[in-house]
């Protein structure tokens, strides 16, 4: 254990990074997925399963969190790590994204962004200040700087004025981490820059002129493509220092994890594997299986021969009945066995990494998942 943040790289193979993240709450083995507990909860899942599935860090959502409890009031009562009973690391994005999808009546200026709540109207003024200082009643490990995330598609124009506008809120979100952040916690710039590699270079350099201990590429996953998406990570990653982790945020199916891990992403994090679970989309070592088909109706088969989680033992047959019953217990059983299906596809990779044989890792899941439906 040690009382600060630092990244070390372990093994290469090919981009492909093995690597460990030590802060003082834990180790973040790396490449690392990050299930998303937005309002403080990996929704269907207790905490203590959560890290039985292997999962070395969680995601918090700065946006929802401030507006339902409310930050000053984690803070009042411990934390976030205590609130949700985690004590592991937690990251927490700078509520940039929510601001620009959920807000209601939103107005950007050089200050920070005035919205509406998208829960009663309440009007709210969001600024770089703010975010972290959220972030920091919260008590979040790992934080980021406020930013606008750029819509898909946008023009160059336009994403040149989002850019500029982001770059001049990381300096100011560092300068309110330095003043407001608690030892051991460590603060991450995002690169943005859409689809247009110059600016994704332009900003990649900026932002590590500014000496981030972390480096997110924010702004994909938005409707680009699997392509543009990794066009713009080997872009970026070019331009971002070897000796900090690289974060792919919103991102992804198995296949966009495991192709962003052969152009050298260490942390990710999506919704995808606890929203597919709540509606009966399973991920397994087989490939993606919807357990609303009816073929499954009398498949005494367990979910997943190949994963070592206790609801994928459950057959599928039952899964099928609970899902298309509207049972809770589907949802958690699904959502659990969905959560270390990819903790067990991360450890997969380090393990590949490590003996030098990534790029047979990453056909032999491609293989797994080209005749399912999705999967990539």
């Amino acid at each position: 254990m040690t009382a600060a943040f630092s990244f070390a790289l372990k093994a290469r193979d090919g981009a492909a990074r093995l690597g460990l993240i030590e802060t003082p709450r834990g180790e973040i083995r790396t490449p690392a997925f990050m299930p998303v507990g937005t309002r403080a909860t990996v929704k269907a899942m207790f905490a203590e399963d959560v890290a039985a599935a292997g999962a070395d860090i969680i995601l918090g959502n700065t946006y929802h969190l401030m507006l339902r409890p409310g930050a000053e009031r984690i803070g009042k009562l411990g934390g976030l790590h205590s609130f949700m009973h985690w004590d592991k690391p937690i990251l927490t994005d700078s509520g940039g994204y929510q601001v620009m999808s959920l807000a209601k009546l939103r107005k950007i200026g050089e200050d920070g962004v005035t919205f509406r709540s998208h829960l009663d109207g309440t009007p709210i003024h969001l600024t770089p200040e703010r975010a972290i200082e959220v972030q920091c009643f919260l008590g979040a490990d790992i934080q980021m700087a406020f930013d606008e995330c750029t819509p898909f598609p946008c023009t160059r124009e336009e994403a040149r004025v989002s850019l500029d506008l982001s770059m001049r809120w990381a300096e100011r979100s560092k300068a309110a981490f330095q003043q407001m952040s608690a030892p051991g916690q460590a603060l991450f710039g995002i690169v943005q820059g859409s689809v247009y590699p110059d600016m994704r270079e332009d900003s990649a350099r900026t932002l590590v002129r500014m000496d981030f201990p972390g480096y997110a590429v924010g702004g994909l996953a938005v409707g680009e493509g699997q392509e543009a998406m990794f066009d713009m990570v080997d872009v970026t990653t070019a331009f971002l220092p070897e000796d900090r982790p690289r974060y792919l945020m919103g991102v992804g199916t198995p296949l966009d994890i495991v192709g962003a891990v052969a152009r050298g992403i260490d942390m990710f994090d999506c919704v995808m594997p606890t929203r597919s679970g709540r509606h009966g989309q399973a991920f397994t070592w087989g490939g993606r299986v919807n357990l609303r088909n009816a073929q499954y109706a009398e498949d005494l088969s367990p979910l997943d021969p190949e994963s070592a989680c206790p609801a994928a033992r459950y057959s599928r047959a039952y899964l099928h009945h609970l899902v298309k019953s509207g049972e809770i217990l589907g949802a958690m059983l699904v959502t659990y066995a969905n959560v270390q299906f990819y903790q067990e596809l991360m450890a997969g990779a380090r393990a590949a990494i490590a003996e030098g044989r990534y790029s047979a890792f990453t056909e032999d899941m491609q293989r797994r998942y080209a005749a399912s439906q999705g999967g990539g």
